[in-house]
């Protein structure tokens, strides 16, 4: 009795036929209340209207077999003689407030539970924007750090570097200065009327072969800006294109053209037989300025 007249109360408060059998069979008839959370809470799934498969003797609004009519005295005449209660229009109208304002409440509560979910979700969101914002400036941070890391101990290569090419030209300095020195010394003064031989000029000494381990490389780039750095003198003319590759200002994610390096004086061209070969052979040493050019695909 109770089932069929819970059932007639949702339908009266507009809920299917099919979903109101539905929650009440799955909540185990445990009254309207229970139906009708059921039904708030799974009015959005893809299969609430799909038919509830229930075995034979559970079946809402199936007749009743001669066993079933029969109570537990055996008196099936008195099962029989019970009606479902008929209740008047105003008893209806009553009934139906009630479940309407029952309805109206879990309504509120979901919307309130919903709108709780819903602030919890956008603290989370705030809390790990505020934890990826904080790790993406470390990260910058870090970058930064390490990046004037790198440039302080470039310059101090390259200042170590030039001291070495200084200490190198004082070193050939005071060497010739001594051989040249004691080789006028041990000649003897030449008569009065004897101009003797014209001292040779610094440009017809004996050439010094100087050899340097360092090699300043300063590179023009297409925009006008510069780089410079410091190689050793057997390191390769590669090594160079690599550097200028590596650290000429283009933006990251951008497909980076092949260079092609050239000496300002005199003009000459560096071919990919020329990357094979070191710096102090191709005349780069102690130091020298290229140019780079886009290099055309062949």
């Amino acid at each position: 009795m109770a089932e069929l007249t819970a059932l007639e109360s949702l339908i009266e408060m507009g809920f299917p036929r099919g979903r109101a059998e539905k929650a009440l069979a799955l909540t185990g008839n445990q009254g309207i209340e229970a139906a009708m959370d059921w039904l708030m809470e799974h009015e959005e799934d893809p299969d609430v209207d799909e038919p509830l498969e229930t075995p034979l003797g559970h079946v809402l609004g199936r007749e009743p077999t001669a066993s079933e009519q029969v109570g537990p005295e055996g008196s099936g005449s008195a099962a029989a003689g019970e009606s479902k209660p008929i209740l008047t229009e105003e008893e209806r109208q009553e009934q139906t407030k009630r479940m309407l304002e029952l309805v109206a409440q879990k309504q509120r509560e979901r919307e309130e539970r919903e709108e709780r979910e819903a602030l919890e979700r956008e603290k989370q969101r705030r809390r790990q924007g505020q934890e990826l914002s904080a790790a993406r400036q470390k990260l910058q941070e870090d970058e930064m750090r390490r990046a004037a890391e790198e440039r302080r101990r470039e310059k101090a290569e390259e200042l170590a570097a030039r001291q070495r090419v200084r200490e190198k030209i004082e070193r050939d300095k005071a060497e010739r200065a001594k051989k040249y020195g004691s080789s006028v010394g041990s000649q003897s003064s030449p008569p009065a009327t004897d101009p003797g031989p014209v001292p040779s000029s610094p440009s017809q000494e004996p050439p010094t072969k100087r050899e340097y381990d360092q090699c300043r490389i300063q590179v023009r780039l297409p925009d006008g800006t510069s780089l410079t750095q410091t190689f050793r003198a057997r390191e390769q003319l590669a090594a160079v294109r690599l550097y200028v590759e590596l650290h000429r200002g283009e933006e990251p994610g951008q497909d980076q053209d092949p260079v092609q390096l050239l000496s300002g004086f005199p003009r000459r061209a560096f071919s990919e037989a020329d990357m094979e070969r070191p710096l102090q052979e191709l005349g780069l040493v102690p130091s020298a300025v290229l140019i780079v050019a886009k290099k055309c695909p062949s």
